[in-house]
């Protein structure tokens, strides 16, 4: 973040002033090794950083992956430590790392996605010295993450360098921070610029700040310590219309002489959070619609480079977003970097995730540190998180409520200028305590996925707002996944990229009628590795990506995003995967933000629509023989093919049978029962009460017979870890609570045996449906 080069500088006395040089290539890795070794090894495997050692099994699921301490070493020759002081740096070593010099331990870092730095003690140097560290993401109950909804990637999967700086040099101590902390405050037509630096051996020294705007100085003064200077008719950061940047940099001076520089981009900016307008940056209101990312890549986990990073932020801003949740954990400098340069407002946040951990509470407060001293500068960032998730087992915890208060009081005392925030369980009581930590607050809700229906979002967040009218809420999850399957009956859990689509229409118009929202965060823009997953027909992933995992292709719901937030003319036709179709008309979706749109069949037109209220377009077709399909807007078109054929394309649909049970083997008798309808319209029949006792003691004498087949068999000499199913109850294994039960009567029956994976074939659910079909439902 703030290294201008990697350049050699040299002062007027001949001396190096600060060296950066990065160390990533030819290193030996060991996943057999006991301990760090003090002489090169000859039998460890060759490779250069990043790496990790998941990239395969910690997305292919089962939940097995290795987690484990591995050890990684490298030769480093005298000659390459040139300061009178030199500094390792690891900019993320997952998740405890140890780092060992000649043999010795220099020191122990727990938190996977964090810079840290330690010092070479002088009087260890010798002509040629062995580097080892390890790198472990072995279980325990004190380092976060432990338990959540992806994968943790073990290895060294970000960059090493070495420091070299004079004796007196700016501060490469203190929780990896760059040693300088910009403050931009607005004062009219003008800012005051509020810098500090912080020294090492800095007694007899002074610092010389400039501003630059560009290659132009416009500010500068000299300075025993912190300084605040003027910077006139500045230009604002303002966001993704205009995020411009100005450079700081300070000079360390010692009796003349240049002997350490670095250097920070930062952005002048004013925001704030209101309750009822949401987000307002520079005087303006600014609703903040965007997306969460999950860092990770196919075959390589969290080992990238910075081309990939770009092609992250290039497609979020093709997208239209102007805001990134950054989930769930510290993500890499040069993507924080990219969000400043784009202008997109950033949600930074802390593995403290899913399951409260009481002897963890150390590690919740360095990683926040850490946070925060690392990215104050960043203009993009614009709150702390403290949490995600963390009450799904219960919000009562006296010392989970503690490391809330102690967090929150941590980011005020180091930070006055960004609010902190949390992200909510739908699960977790509006009135709870720990709701009302946080000075701003989002909550995480599936409705229409996990249960309940589409149209349940909206007057959840409308209750909130109506009892809470103080509080500023935003949505900091919601999504559903999508895979290539395809359907023309959508329905909730088919994992069809055509329900995906309608999920998020639907959204979209009850975030559009809330501008009280003061930021929506859709989950998640990229697929991403959980090896615990065992959903929609390809284990090891979540699908819930507007892109899939390996950014190649864009799933449909991601054109209705742009078509609401870009302001660049889009047209889009939906559902380009699926062509066999067996009904005689069927209907197609065209995502553009543009005034009209025109759709021609086989060169005749089917119908001119005028833009409504929101970007989405519904044509029905007349499906005979092979069609093309053409949307004109304006200078735009878009093409796609349908055929008609008599029987349904079963490639359409999800290969396991015990995952889902397909649309078209559910009868749905007007007036009747079936399993489409929810637990709680069933249980509200006094039918449909005995129908569920069946069905649970039908459930019952199943798990009791695998229970006694399991014992039976011949246990294997190593065991896999179970496999866990769905995501939030079933993948962590927690014990539903009172909410989480009355959450469940939103679910459809079929929607929830679907979560629950084999124990319900699918012949048992049609065999289900029929006899729910002969129950009258309850009048309305």
């Amino acid at each position: 973040m703030w290294y201008n080069t990697n350049k050699l500088k040299i002062n007027r006395k001949g001396k190096i002033m600060r060296e950066i040089k990065n160390i990533n290539s030819n290193w030996l890795y060991s996943d057999t090794a006991t301990s760090a070794p003090s002489t090169l090894p000859t039998d460890w495997a060759n490779l250069d950083l990043p790496h990790t050692w998941n990239g395969v099994d910690g997305q292919d699921g089962g939940n097995d992956y290795v987690r484990e301490k591995h050890f990684y070493c490298k030769e480093i020759l005298k000659a390459d430590l040139t300061g009178e002081e030199n500094y390792l740096e690891f900019d993320a070593v997952n998740s405890s790392a140890e780092v060992f010099w000649n043999g010795v331990s220099l020191c122990v870092h727990h938190g996977g996605y964090s810079r840290f730095r330690v010092k070479i003690p002088n009087d260890s140097i010798n002509s040629s010295n062995i580097l080892a560290v390890s790198a472990d993401n072995s279980p325990n109950e004190t380092v976060y993450p432990q338990i959540a909804d992806f994968t943790f990637y073990g290895g060294i999967y970000r960059s090493v360098k070495i420091i070299c700086v004079n004796k007196t040099h700016f501060d490469l101590d203190y929780f990896g921070a760059p040693g300088i902390q910009v403050t931009p405050k607005v004062n009219g037509k003008n800012a005051d610029i509020e810098i500090k630096t912080y020294l090492t051996n800095g007694e007899n020294a002074e610092v010389s700040y400039k501003i630059f705007d560009g290659e132009t100085v416009v500010a500068e003064v000299v300075s025993k310590g912190e300084a605040t200077l003027t910077v006139e008719n500045v230009h604002l950061w303002n966001g993704v219309k205009d995020p411009h940047l100005y450079t700081a940099v300070a000079t360390l001076v010692v009796d003349g002489a240049e002997v350490d520089e670095i250097s920070t981009k930062f952005g002048v900016r004013e925001f704030k959070v209101d309750p009822e307008k949401g987000f307002i940056l520079n005087g303006a209101v600014t609703p903040l619609r965007g997306v969460s990312r999950h860092q990770d890549n196919p075959t390589i986990g969290n080992a990238l480079t910075y081309d990939l990073h770009k092609r992250d932020i290039d497609l979020i801003c093709e997208l239209g977003a102007n805001t990134i949740r950054l989930a769930h954990y510290q993500h890499a400098q040069e993507f924080y970097d990219l969000c400043d340069e784009r202008g997109l407002c950033v949600w930074a946040e802390i593995p403290y995730i899913s399951k409260h951990m009481p002897t963890g509470f150390d590690n919740t407060v360095s990683q926040m540190t850490e946070l925060i001293a690392q990215n104050y500068n960043h203009p993009s960032i614009i709150t702390w998180g403290l949490s995600n998730e963390i009450t799904i087992n219960g919000a009562s915890s006296q010392s989970l409520i503690d490391n809330h208060k102690y967090l929150n009081d941590l980011c005020h005392k180091m930070d006055s200028t960004r609010p902190t925030t949390l992200a909510a369980v739908t699960m977790c009581g509006i009135d709870e305590e720990v709701i009302h930590i946080s000075d701003i607050l989002s909550y995480n809700h599936y409705f229409g996925w996990y249960g309940g229906n589409t149209d349940m979002n909206g007057p959840w967040f409308d209750k909130f707002h109506k009892k809470y009218p103080n509080r500023a809420i935003g949505l900091s999850e919601y999504g559903c996944e999508a895979l290539n399957w395809h359907t023309s009956e959508p329905a909730q859990g088919d994992y069809t990229e055509e329900y995906q689509s309608y999920y998020h229409e639907e959204l979209i118009k009850q975030i559009d009628a809330r501008p009280y929202l003061w930021a929506t965060h859709v989950w998640n823009m990229f697929d991403f590795a959980a090896d615990a997953r065992e959903e929609g027909g390809e284990a090891g992933q979540n699908h819930k990506g507007l892109v899939t995992f390996d950014r190649q292709y864009k799933k449909d719901s991601f054109y209705a995003y742009q078509a609401w937030l870009s302001d660049k003319p889009m047209l889009h036709i939906c559902s380009k995967r699926y062509v066999d179709r067996v009904e005689d008309v069927t209907k197609v979706t065209v995502y553009s933000n543009c005034p009209e749109v025109e759709l021609y069949a086989n060169g005749e037109l089917v119908e001119k629509q005028q833009k409504g209220q929101y970007p989405f377009f519904y044509f029905n077709v007349k499906n005979a023989g092979e069609t093309t399909l053409v949307a004109k807007a304006g200078d735009l078109t878009d093409e796609s093919h349908i055929k008609k054929v008599d029987e349904f394309n079963k490639d359409y649909i999800m290969k396991d049978a015990n995952s889902v049970i397909n649309w078209f083997d559910i009868t749905t008798p007007a007036g009747y029962l079936s399993v489409n309808d929810t637990l709680g319209d069933i249980l509200s029949t006094f039918r449909g009460k005995l129908f569920a006792v069946g069905v649970v003691i039908q459930l019952m004498k199943t798990m009791k017979n695998n229970k006694h087949e399991s014992e039976e068999k011949p246990k294997e000499k190593k065991e896999k870890a179970p496999k866990k199913k769905g995501k939030g109850f079933q993948i962590m294994g927690f014990t539903p609570t009172k909410d989480m039960l009355e959450m469940a009567k939103g679910f459809s029956l079929k929607r929830a045996v679907m979560m629950t994976g084999n124990l319900f074939p699918a012949d048992m659910v049609i065999e289900m449906n029929k006899k729910l079909n002969k129950i009258k439902k309850k009048s309305k």
